[in-house]
């Protein structure tokens, strides 16, 4: 393991990291570092968070947990040998980079990234340890608070989306030009810098993926990643949804014939905004679409988009239906539910929000509005989809409250294609979905009806 400057991060001795990590000045002594007189042209700043580390401190102990950000710091050092690396917390490491190109963030982010797929060898075992990443870029001039600021903002999305966020830091606090991100979406709908990434939907009685979610994102030439909470409302605002949704749609049919070709006969789900439920035009161009293509498609939509306008919304739901489109409503429980609107709608599938699927195991009240939404969405002849499934005892729990399709982290993170392909071809989630023998406390005798 190659020297790293004392008082960055002393990697040997895990007493020297716990002393860093027992000194708040040290915390800022290292972000000084950050901005000393530089000649490079971009500074960089990555936060790496172990995001699994409540789990390994119970399987580890308390100790031995505090300590494994030093292994971690040691592989970044690794990886990264002419970056500066400060033990920032238990879970946190800063590396700290210039360079002459904005690309060198990048291409550090995608190494790391790999570097962490290895698992660690921790006391003669072996561990995954989970590091997410959130990162910034600023040129040499701007204001170092704003660096800080936005690496922070970029790991909280990060920790959301479950994908490494790198953000540059703007002329504003702001972290993005509204305006100007406007009118670069418009042309990065023509210039193809939108992709889709796809998350699995696993049938528990099947045991198999029945389906996915398209999911969009867009990585801006400059930008970098831009994340959907960030263009989707611009893009209703301005109109651009209805160009970005036709341009989804085409995508998932072309991804589709991709996947029937690989031996993956699937059917792909896409976000429908409410604004469009009401746009005859857009109605009939998406219609003309699956028509001509003979795609397997669903569409789902929140309760909300109903509410705006029922009448409208409820038409042309109806002929979505009528040329085999599945209907599916999207974060049940999160908006203002109408059992009025619910009975109305051509709906095959219903989505249980991951608001309440997240507290599954650990609430008292969250099992109650789970199968009773269960129990409603079967009467009316749907499946549910329980959404945000992160660990198997809320997988197991869910199977015995007669829920038919899990969707969350435990099975897969939305992934590109390729990955997809291979995903569905190695059949390891399989493996996960058979396993209900995983301890899930006593709310599944409770639970559990003849």
């Amino acid at each position: 393991m190659r020297d790293i400057p004392h008082g960055e991060f002393e990697a040997s001795p895990h007493v020297a990291a716990m002393r860093l990590l027992d000194a708040d000045s040290s915390v800022e002594r290292s972000r000084n570092a950050i901005f000393k007189a530089s000649q490079a042209s971009w500074r960089f700043l990555v936060l790496a968070e172990i995001s699994n580390f409540s789990l390994l401190r119970r399987h580890l102990g308390r100790p031995r947990a505090d300590t494994l950000i030093v292994d971690v710091a040691a592989r970044i050092a690794d990886t990264l040998p002419d970056a500066r690396i400060v033990v920032a917390g238990r879970d946190l490491a800063e590396i700290i980079f210039e360079s002459e190109a904005r690309l060198a963030l990048d291409v550090a982010v995608a190494a790391l990234e790999v570097a962490f797929e290895e698992p660690f060898d921790i006391d003669g075992e072996s561990y995954v340890i989970h590091v997410q990443l959130g990162a910034a870029a600023a040129s040499a001039h701007r204001d170092e608070v704003l660096l800080i600021e936005e690496a922070e903002h970029a790991l909280r999305e990060a920790r959301d989306e479950r994908i490494a966020i790198a953000r540059d830091v703007t002329g504003t606090p702001a972290a993005m030009d509204r305006v100007e991100l406007s009118l670069d979406l418009t042309r990065a709908i023509e210039k193809e810098e939108l992709f889709l990434q796809y998350q699995p939907k696993v049938h528990l009685r099947r045991q198999e993926v029945t389906s996915v979610e398209a999911l969009v994102r867009w990585n801006h030439p400059t930008r970098g990643l831009v994340l959907p909470n960030d263009f989707i409302p611009l893009a209703e605002e301005s109109r651009d949804i209805v160009a970005l949704t036709l341009w989804t749609i085409r995508r998932s049919i072309a991804d589709q014939k991709a996947l029937a070709a690989s031996g993956h006969d699937l059917r792909i789900f896409i976000n429908i905004a409410g604004a469009l439920l009401a746009d005859k035009r857009f109605v009939r161009r998406a219609c003309e679409l699956v028509q001509a293509s003979g795609a397997q498609l669903g569409f789902e939509i929140t309760e909300t988009s109903v509410i705006r306008d029922p009448e409208s919304a409820i038409a042309n739901l109806k002929v979505f239906a009528d040329i085999g489109i599945v209907i599916a409503i999207d974060d049940y429980g999160a908006g203002l539910s109408s059992l009025a609107y619910l009975k109305q709608l051509p709906a095959r599938e219903l989505k249980i929000d991951k608001l309440f699927v997240t507290q599954l195991t650990s609430s008292n009240r969250d099992p109650l509005i789970v199968r009773s939404t269960i129990d409603l969405a079967h009467a009316l002849e749907m499946e549910v989809v329980a959404e945000g499934v992160e660990s198997q005892a809320a997988m197991a729990l869910l199977s015995v409250m007669g829920c038919d399709m899990i969707q969350g982290f435990l099975i897969s993170r939305p992934i590109n294609l390729d990955a997809l392909i291979h995903f569905l071809d190695d059949g390891k989630y399989q493996a996960i979905a058979a396993d209900m023998r995983a301890p899930f406390n006593r709310l599944a005798t409770v639970w559990k009806r003849a």
